[in-house]
């Protein structure tokens, strides 16, 4: 009788090796919550995901992941090992504020003859 340990091996190493090859999940960092950065980004934790997620309501959405390094205690280092997880979708713009009296009077409507 042959031993069926290679055809064993064969299968536990394709089993170890799936991992490998799916898919890495990606995260829109205009509009992912501070958890989902947490868990998706390598090198960022909870108080760094926290700092995207304020900078981008102070800022307005990134236009690219090299934005990132704006926030502290983001460097390129962090932004490289996780490029192949950052997408840049569209995002709320920066909060704005208005100018004084702008917003309480409306304009007046054209005279018509």
């Amino acid at each position: 009788m042959k031993k069926s340990i290679p055809l064993l091996s064969l299968l536990f190493s394709a089993l170890l090796a799936g991992g490998a090859f799916a898919a890495e999940e990606k995260v829109n960092i205009n509009t992912a919550d501070a958890a989902t950065l947490d868990r998706v980004l390598n090198g960022i934790g909870p108080s760094k995901a926290e700092a995207i997620v304020a900078h981008r309501k102070q800022h307005g959405a990134f236009r690219s992941a090299d934005e990132l390094s704006e926030v502290k205690g983001i460097g390129l280092a962090t932004i490289e090992q996780n490029r192949d997880r950052i997408t840049v979708g569209g995002g709320a713009p920066a909060a704005r504020p208005a100018a004084a009296g702008a917003a309480a009077k409306p304009k007046p409507a054209p005279a018509s003859n």
